[in-house]
């Protein structure tokens, strides 16, 4: 694993512009603050639309942090909770409370009895999906043995097998290893301008960093994305120069990740220097907590369940279609503000009248 040191070029760039950040963050509040006004009104709106569309959910993997946010997200947005879900070890069915809300916990074994029972009395339930990497498969075969449009927001698994199984079995499904709604937009730009505009970068120097919570040992696949977008526009960058921070220390200190956040943030950081040296840009996306996920995911299985409601001709939708559906309800303050991109453009070379 990769970490940054006192020596790495990009940390003292970060602490030489830890002031134009303290700044930028100021004047984004005093922005948040101003739209917090105008959307309050729109957001009761948009929430009071989508309880026209209650549907009962099933949340697979409460047991852990990311299930048990979707929990939330859901009930906030009026959704019925189907008080099920599954675990990856067999062991007696047990009883897990979020909240208010008690949740019946059923191991392997039990899994196609109870999923039966609940298409039974739900039909129109639809699964989302918050398990582990290796359950992935297993997990969409059992969905579309029994026919339940699912969200899969668990990455890993073996991706063509999964996309397989959901094709032939012509099930409806969201499938995407990323439900950050902002994060997917950035994502989709920069596609584009890669798309658009290749080469425009040729010649620069990128450097990344990225920092997650301790229990995340692999690079993040956000990333990844966004340096395939740099490489197409022609920046020099390899995929083994990606400075991953788990080191909750430097996660405060050099980064800036609040203490409260340790456990459970993702800070990305793509730096482009001309070859000069005379022009550099920063680009930078933050997200605190997993309310942006959540959120993104309550969406994506609104929309499928309309999907299957119009019985749309398409089945396999990823969270570009969901975006591209216009109707996506607007977030809480809470996670308004979980979300942070920063675009600096710097040319020292330049006076600043220029």
């Amino acid at each position: 694993m990769l970490t940054l040191s006192g020596s790495s070029s990009l940390l003292p760039r970060l602490n030489n512009r830890r002031s134009a950040l303290s700044f930028a963050l100021n004047k984004r509040n005093l922005v948040m603050r101003a739209l917090t006004r105008d959307i309050i009104d729109i957001s009761l709106d948009v929430a009071a639309d989508s309880r026209k569309h209650s549907f009962p959910i099933l949340v697979n993997g409460c047991t852990g942090k990311m299930g048990q946010a979707v929990v939330e997200a859901a009930v906030s947005a009026g959704l019925e909770l189907v008080p099920v879900s599954f675990s990856s070890v067999d062991k007696p069915a047990r009883t897990l409370e979020i909240g208010d809300i008690e949740i019946r916990v059923h191991g392997p074994s039990e899994r196609e009895e109870v999923l039966s029972s609940v298409t039974e009395k739900y039909p129109d339930v639809v699964v989302v999906d918050y398990t582990v990497p290796n359950a992935v498969n297993a997990n969409a075969e059992l969905y579309c043995k029994f026919k339940v449009p699912f969200v899969m927001g668990t990455t890993g698994g073996d991706r063509q097998l999964l996309y397989k199984t959901v094709q032939d079995s012509n099930v409806y499904s969201v499938i995407s290893p990323q439900m950050g709604k902002q994060v997917v937009a950035f994502l989709a730009a920069m596609e584009i301008m890669a798309e658009q505009f290749p080469g425009a970068f040729a010649g620069y120097k990128l450097e990344v960093m990225e920092s997650h919570q301790a229990t995340k040992l692999d690079t993040s696949g956000t990333a990844k994305a966004v340096i395939a977008c740099f490489q197409k526009l022609g920046a020099i960058f390899d995929m083994n120069e990606i400075k991953m921070i788990r080191d909750p220390e430097e996660q405060i200190n050099m980064v800036g990740v609040p203490k409260e956040h340790l456990a459970g943030h993702a800070y990305h950081v793509y730096n482009l220097t001309s070859p000069d040296d005379t022009v550099f840009f920063e680009f930078q996306h933050n997200v605190c907590g997993r309310s942006i996920y959540a959120e993104g995911s309550i969406d994506a299985a609104i929309f499928l369940h309309k999907k299957v409601q119009s019985k749309a001709e398409k089945k396999i939708y990823d969270m570009i279609d969901v975006l591209r559906e216009g109707n996506m309800r607007f977030l809480g303050r809470n996670t308004l503000s979980s979300f942070l991109g920063i675009l600096y453009f710097h040319m020292p070379s330049l006076s600043t009248d220029s």
